[in-house]
């Protein structure tokens, strides 16, 4: 079991955070937002990325690579620390660590096809062969962990990328409790400790949350699975853009009052 720190990451002595909005494979707008977000990064300021890093776009290894390539050349700078860059888990992060463990599931083969009608095709793609997988998942569990390995060799055979996907946090929060970041949402009806999948599957309340949840001064979301686009109000923030759909990957700068005093939309 995950010890506390390990499902959620703490943003220590933050002056002000950044917060990237679900990419969905869309590697060259999350280079062109990182060198803006470069130009703009200041002392005291942390980062958060709010899943969904994979599906739905033409380049999901690209993405993760610029992940990687971005956070090096952050901590290259003095005064930054590598627990100042925090990655959450999405949900097409979500399915993906599920598809390595599809041969475990009841009923492994439409499991399948609701992942891949989800978004996870183009993950897939990118490390491994949907037809191949409908053939070993219908021969039966060895057949079908052998193909599962195989995924994780052609993702471990990228620097990095395994990694980065098995050590992403549930949420992030500044140390004051000041700023919450989700990637889907919350259920202002129940704990932070007791959210569960509504992590990354978001909730219909979240829009209806009219005081601040277990006494953050703003929760802010990544994606929004309506896709209406960026909403903000006095307790919540919705920064999903439609990277991957069509629209754009959005980033922005919160001062510890839950404003957006910056703004990066690519």
């Amino acid at each position: 079991m995950k010890s506390r720190d390990e499902v959620f990451a703490t943003l220590e002595v933050a002056k002000r955070v950044w917060a990237v909005a679900a990419v969905h494979g869309e590697a060259e707008r999350l280079a062109a937002l990182h060198r803006e977000l470069a130009r703009r990064f200041a002392a005291g300021d942390r980062l958060v990325y709010l899943g969904n890093y994979l599906g739905h776009g033409p380049d999901v290894p690209g993405v993760l690579d610029e992940l990687l390539w971005f956070r090096r050349d952050l901590l290259i700078e003095p005064g930054l620390e590598p627990w100042d860059i925090v990655y959450l888990r999405g949900a097409q992060e979500e399915m993906w660590l599920k598809l390595l463990q599809i041969q475990f599931a009841a009923e492994p083969t439409q499991v399948l096809e609701w992942m891949l009608g989800q978004g996870l095709a183009a993950t897939l793609a990118a490390y491994g062969n949907a037809d191949e997988g409908r053939a070993r998942l219908r021969e039966g569990t060895v057949a079908a962990t052998r193909w599962t390995g195989s995924l994780r060799d052609a993702m471990q055979a990228r620097p990095g990328h395994y990694e980065l996907l098995t050590g992403l946090h549930r949420a992030a929060f500044t140390a004051g409790g000041e700023l919450l970041f989700v990637h889907a949402g919350v259920d202002p009806h129940r704990p932070l400790t007791e959210q569960g999948d509504t992590f990354w599957w978001g909730s219909g309340y979240f829009a209806d949350i009219d005081a601040p949840y277990q006494g953050f001064r703003k929760v802010v979301r990544g994606y929004d699975r309506n896709h209406a686009g960026f909403a903000a109000g006095p307790f919540t923030a919705t920064l999903d853009g439609g990277a991957g759909f069509g629209g754009t990957l959005n980033a922005a700068c919160l001062d510890l009052d839950g404003r957006i005093v910056e703004w990066i939309e690519v």
